[in-house]
């Protein structure tokens, strides 16, 4: 038995566009059906298959709720798994992620609270783009291609915005 497809567990048509609250409030109700505290007093079988039903929620939700991740998921439903690592011919987003590495390193230096702010901003902009572009293209077989490149693209913002909201908490310690 197979995990079912994380759309068809929240009820969803597979897309990259989700309504984030309507996938919250599903995620809430069904978290509730499973949560493995209602099973306390169910046979030993049952508590399991709460436990593992509330791990695959846990996980699905997860992988959607996160566009690039969201993203990896779709193109694997569309074809093949895609290796995590890889290496990556896109020299231009190369040298955008180098630009971005000094300037975050710079405003690391200086402390520069309203710099990073308006980094995080330009980064939000660079996400929302990269979300739209591979809205438009991700279920045409033809662009899977660029489909995949626009996901890398994705994580490498992902993480990069992860730093930065770790380098404000340095900073605000």
């Amino acid at each position: 038995m197979g995990t079912p497809c994380h759309f068809a567990l929240f009820e969803l048509q597979p897309g990259f566009t989700l309504d984030l609250e309507q996938l919250a409030t599903r995620y809430r109700e069904l978290a509730r059906g499973v949560h493995p505290d209602r099973f306390a007093d169910a046979s030993e079988r049952e508590q399991r298959l709460a436990l593992e039903q509330s791990a695959s929620l846990n996980e699905a939700y997860q992988t959607l709720k996160s566009p690039p991740k969201r993203a990896r998921y779709l193109l694997a439903m569309n074809g093949r798994e895609m290796p995590l690592e890889v290496t990556v011919h896109d020299p231009e987003f190369l040298m955008q992620q180098m630009q971005w590495r000094e300037e975050l390193e710079d405003l690391q230096d200086s402390a520069d609270m309203a710099g990073i702010a308006a980094f995080k901003r330009r980064l939000k902009v660079a996400q929302d783009q990269l979300n739209d572009s591979f809205a438009a293209c991700w279920n045409d077989a033809a662009q899977r291609e660029q489909a995949e490149r626009l996901m890398r693209r994705m994580q490498f913002l992902d993480k990069l915005t992860y730093e930065v909201r770790q380098l404000e908490e340095r900073l605000d310690d």
